[in-house]
């Protein structure tokens, strides 16, 4: 009878100066693995919900740098040796979470080194994406493309010391083909949907959550809600939201950053949710869904993946305000059941990641393990 499964894990993740997707799911893993310390370049506790300061996270020599909370993408070229300086030699499994640098970490012989990868190095493989999504300088638009190439060495070198990736979509999962030719097995991104339910009071709105960033392409959405005249909230701040309110007509309203604790109640409540962009995954339209709401979406990446058409959402297929209004307007004449959109989300429920990723760990481990064992 197989032993039970008790090894020393050990979870790597490229920094924590900020909650998002990435972090939601380094909350999850410390749910699933409540023993394995952290191991992160850069941590700002501050910055991080308190459930944070309960675990054991562990800094590396960046910790210390000057000036880190507003300059720490100006140390890009040392993160690669704060991940190399640490030594994880005693752990027999190491989940790097990684969109960078975590998978550059350092491990023993015999460790079973599985990657969570939410893309490959978006600065070295698609550098133009990259500079649309970040508020980078001037001066390190300027410098950082001379440091490329040595990047892209970095990273593929590193690619050696990883046994298994897992992506966070079947999008990705073909990134990491085309780029590092390498397989990989998917599992969704978490998702708390238990913070979610359909409502029988739903109002004539239209609801976008997000980030206020360029890449979002709520420019688009803002654009054609202006020309159909439906009432249309934006919840989310960001550094372009003085040229989105500049183009907004009187029937878009901007509601700025709302408590968490409002927020399920505004996706309960709307005709639908827009969901412009094109992301890896996609957590907005999952949480829609979880209160029972139809997202009509640009059809490509994750949403391609969490999104049924016809049946929990529809997709524009063109990234442009033409395409949606067309949309927009043929949904007007579509039904959708709440309850079939809500069980549509659960598949990507926090729980069930938790599940997933405690089993598959502990199946390539052992797969590890007994393949040194020959």
């Amino acid at each position: 009878m197989e032993k039970k499964f008790d090894v020393k894990i050990a979870i790597a993740h490229d920094y924590l100066n900020q909650f998002g997707g990435a972090e939601r799911v380094v909350e999850a893993l410390h749910e699933a693995f409540p023993e394995a310390p952290i191991f992160t370049s850069i941590y700002l506790p501050h910055k991080l919900p308190d459930s944070f300061r309960k675990m054991d996270i562990r800094a590396s020599f960046m910790q210390h740098l000057p000036f880190l909370e507003k300059h720490f993408k100006k140390y890009l070229l040392l993160y690669p040796l704060a991940f190399e300086r640490f030594d994880l030699s005693a752990y027999d499994v190491v989940l790097s979470s990684s969109s960078a640098f975590g998978k550059g970490i350092k491990k023993g012989p015999n460790t079973c080194h599985i990657c969570y990868c939410y893309s490959p190095m978006r600065f070295v493989w698609r550098y133009e994406d990259y500079i649309e999504k970040e508020d980078l300088g001037v001066a390190i638009k300027l410098i950082l493309p001379f440091f490329l190439n040595w990047l892209k060495k970095w990273d593929l070198r590193t690619n050696e010391s990883v046994d298994y990736f897992v992506a966070i979509s079947n999008y990705i999962a073909k990134r990491i083909e085309n780029f590092y030719n390498r397989r990989s097995d998917v599992i969704y991104p978490p998702v708390n949907t238990g913070n979610f339910e359909p409502s029988a009071d739903v109002q004539d709105y239209f609801l976008i959550v997000s980030r206020l960033n360029a890449y979002k392409k709520i420019d688009i959405a803002i654009k054609a809600f202006n020309e159909l005249g439906l009432p249309l909230k934006i919840i989310g701040e960001g550094p372009y939201k003085k040229q989105l309110m500049a183009i907004a007509g009187k029937n878009v309203e901007f509601l700025g950053k709302i408590p968490d604790k409002e927020l399920p109640g505004y996706y309960a409540e709307c005709r639908a949710f827009i969901f412009p962009g094109e992301e890896d995954f996609g957590i907005t339209p999952v949480e829609a869904q979880a209160a029972g709401r139809p997202v009509i979406a640009y059809g490509s990446g994750g949403a391609l993946e969490t999104i049924v058409e016809n049946r929990t959402g529809v997709f524009f297929r063109e990234q442009n305000e033409g395409s949606l209004i067309e949309v927009v307007n043929r949904f007007a004449n579509m039904h959708f059941d709440s309850s079939m959109i809500r069980e549509n989300a659960m598949k990507f429920d926090k729980e069930k990641f938790k599940d997933k990723i405690r089993e598959y760990v502990e199946e390539k481990y052992r797969e590890h393990r007994d393949a040194k064992r020959k």
